[in-house]
């Protein structure tokens, strides 16, 4: 390479190089530590980052998750086939009894008297502060009276609930066999949220009804004893606890499911928001019979789908028993565009070749002109 002489400072750095690698000259370690002194920060930061996420990399790597076999995977299919096979129908029976369920129970509890302002505040107005019959004492007998179609109620949305832990348990199953690093204690919560909720779901109506008839043929009728006979119970408050406790465990285990089962593409996007929504009515069962109907429709789906009658044809991922993830919408957007952004063509239309045009037969034409001349 040829050295401009104007350019000493790049003269004096080739020679510099040629000190310290060059062959029989020793290295310059005091020179080559002050140099690296100097290093800029972004570098030694860029490095930290670099080391960290080695670092990381090198757990996941290490962390002893053995890959399946390909009999393994065989087994694995045909184990969920035969449980999906199985759970098709009871699936899409839980959908529609839980629906049913929240029918039965609007439809029942309508029927109750209400208290409204006024008649809340008419003791107080005429200046009975524990009047000897509470104006909600109407609406206690009248839960005692109904306390059967209550109890039906319950009893088949334990029913629905049932059906719903089953189909979570196997796609939790099914999850972690394509995701290993699939929260472990997922599936002990799906089963004792489920479990619990579908006999507190049970139990919760059937001390309703011990307290509200022990209210009705009792004697005191005061504000305290409506309490006692509905919330402020022993066992009502101890069941409350344990719903609350059951109902958080089935909303957290059907968002991580949710969440973990789309990751690798046994169920579609639309379906795991729809069953993140389901859990969180669960726990919190607002809109009575209305909203009910996302969680039946949910269930009703996942029957649909265990049965193989999906619209579309089942996610990949269950006949091949591998993850299968989604594309994100920038693998959609690069592919439906060429590799350098530009449209892809349409095969169908550049396929078709056009059909050659017909000849314009010129001589044919000369030849009629010229008999139209010599006739004239």
């Amino acid at each position: 390479m040829q050295v401009d002489p104007l350019d000493s400072g790049y003269r004096h750095v080739d020679g510099e190089l040629d000190r310290v690698v060059g062959p029989g000259q020793s290295l310059l370690s005091l020179h080559l530590v002050g140099e690296l002194r100097k290093a800029p920060l972004k570098l030694l930061w860029i490095a930290e980052q670099v080391s960290e996420t080695t670092a990381l990399h090198a757990q996941i790597i290490d962390c002893d998750l053995p890959m399946p076999s390909k009999n393994e995977i065989n087994e694995q299919v045909e184990k969920e086939t035969e449980r999906r096979n199985r759970l098709g129908v009871p699936a899409f029976a839980g959908g529609v009894l839980y629906l049913l369920s929240g029918i039965i129970t609007s439809s029942t509890l309508n029927g109750a008297p209400t208290v409204g302002i006024l008649q809340g505040l008419s003791p107080a107005l005429e200046g009975v502060a524990n009047p000897a019959t509470s104006p909600r004492a109407a609406e206690v007998k009248f839960i005692s009276h109904h306390a059967s179609s209550l109890l039906i109620g319950s009893v088949i949305a334990a029913v629905a609930i049932a059906a719903l832990t089953l189909v979570l348990l196997l796609l939790v199953d099914a999850t972690r066999f394509r995701r290993p690093q699939t929260w472990k204690p997922l599936r002990p919560l799906v089963l004792f949220g489920g479990v619990t909720l579908a006999v507190v779901s049970v139990g919760h109506q059937v001390v309703t009804a011990i307290e509200t008839h022990n209210f009705a043929v009792g004697h005191d009728f005061s504000n305290h004893a409506v309490d006692h006979a509905l919330t402020k119970g022993t066992a009502n408050v101890a069941i409350d606890y344990i719903d609350l406790l059951a109902g958080l465990s089935v909303a957290v285990g059907m968002i991580i499911a949710m969440v973990n089962a789309m990751r690798v593409g046994l169920i579609t996007r639309w379906m795991g928001v729809l069953g993140i929504l389901t859990g969180i009515l669960i726990f919190l069962p607002i809109g009575g019979a209305t909203l009910e109907v996302v969680p039946a429709f949910w269930l009703v789906a996942m029957g649909i789908l265990y049965v193989g009658k999906w619209p579309n044809g089942q996610p990949p991922a269950w006949e091949e028993g591998e993850a299968r993830p989604w594309p994100s919408r920038a693998q959609l957007r690069e592919a439906a565009t060429g590799p350098a952004g530009q449209p892809a063509l349409a095969t169908g239309a550049a396929d078709v070749t056009p059909a050659a045009a017909k000849p314009v037969q010129a001589g044919t034409s000369r030849k009629r002109r010229r008999k139209r001349g010599a006739e004239d």
